[in-house]
């Protein structure tokens, strides 16, 4: 049985190729998986399917039919393919070829395959929908691992920042970016580019670090009590509460202090503790729903200087600020006891006090 599909034949690094539409159906009947973790790495075609990867993409196809979108899939056939022209001469038109001996080698979307097959599986009218397909004829093993490596030589990820910024459908990012205009110590303040702050950045946070503290203190903002507006103002009405005990965050604001000289002295700026603020604070609000601004003041307490002993092995390990979910744990862990919240046993152990060689020894 011969299958056809639209094309346009086009000539890229002196090799002829071919952009296809292909019906999202068509996906799992046409390519299929080989386990390539049968084969050493240099013996495979592509590179092993990561599993782990396949539910969050077949998720996001479900969860936004009216918007998901892909980039090309790119592959190379092992069979006999037929370009035949709208007209002679012409660059586009059909693409044919016996079924039975379609053979590819996904060089690029292989995770988004089996993604758009286990999402067809769910919603089985996705099938109608198209997906572009650039078919590249076989030449050979070092060939089809030459493209891979083309194809994700200079993919660079976007900064998570940049991610939250352009991503409408988060009900966190939206939050986020209301909250960032509406505490005034981080209005002009956030850098919305820049996952991490560049050493000498005039801003007091980056946009990714406020809306992890955010995703602390509010979870994933879906909180059957809370509509959007409120789980907003809840988080609002709780920033602009702590920017009032933490004086400095106002000073960088005013003008009075450089950013830069918070950074390099204080603990109070980095991310680590905003994002520990944001957990601590979920638990006061809950514990404390009337009372936890005045709870709040105790932070006024702390020493947010980095050479405050308190914070070695806290999130300060050898004279240098970490930020790794040990850290973040026991952060937190600090703060709750600042703020008078009951420890559980691993949070305790998390800021128990480290034994001097002179203790260990006695």
């Amino acid at each position: 049985m011969k299958v056809t599909f639209p094309a346009m034949e086009g000539v890229i690094g002196q090799r002829k190729y071919y952009a296809c539409l292909m019906k999202l159906s068509s996906i799992p009947k046409m390519f299929t998986f080989r386990d390539w973790a049968e084969f050493t790495p240099e013996q495979r075609e592509q590179r092993v399917l990561n599993k782990k990867r396949i539910p969050d993409i077949t998720k996001y196809i479900v969860d936004n039919e009216d918007g998901y979108l892909f980039a090309s899939i790119t592959a190379s056939y092992k069979c006999a393919a037929t370009f035949k022209p709208a007209k002679e001469g012409a660059p586009i038109g059909e693409l044919e070829m016996e079924f039975e001996d379609a053979n590819f080698v996904i060089n690029d979307g292989q995770h988004r395959c089996a993604a758009i097959a286990a999402a067809i599986h769910q919603n089985p009218a996705l099938g109608d929908e198209s997906i572009s397909v650039l078919l590249f004829p076989y030449e050979n093993l070092p060939r089809v691992q030459q493209m891979f490596s083309d194809l994700n030589r200079f993919v660079a990820k976007t900064s998570k920042s940049l991610d939250i910024l352009y991503d409408k459908r988060d009900l966190i990012s939206r939050i986020t970016l209301e909250v960032i205009e509406k505490v005034p110590v981080f209005k002009g303040m956030v850098d919305k580019d820049s996952a991490s702050l560049p050493t000498r950045s005039p801003k007091l946070f980056s946009l990714a670090a406020i809306y992890d503290a955010n995703e602390e203190l509010l979870g994933d903002g879906n909180e059957p009590e809370l509509t959007h507006n409120e789980a907003t103002a809840k988080a609002v009405d709780f920033w602009i509460a702590v920017s009032k005990v933490i004086p400095d965050w106002g000073k960088v604001k005013n003008g009075d202090l450089k950013a830069v000289e918070l950074r390099q002295e204080f603990i109070c700026a980095h991310s680590v503790v905003l994002r520990a603020l944001g957990a601590a604070g979920a638990e006061l609000m809950t514990q404390y729903p009337t009372d936890w601004k005045g709870k709040l003041i105790e932070l006024n307490s702390i020493d947010w200087r980095k050479v405050n002993p308190e914070w070695e092995n806290v999130c300060i390990i050898a004279n240098s600020v970490v930020s790794n979910r040990q850290a973040r744990h026991a952060t937190k862990a600090y703060l709750k006891n600042k703020l008078g919240l009951t420890l559980n046993e691993s949070e305790a152990r998390a800021i128990k006090p480290v034994p001097t060689l002179v203790e260990s020894a006695s």
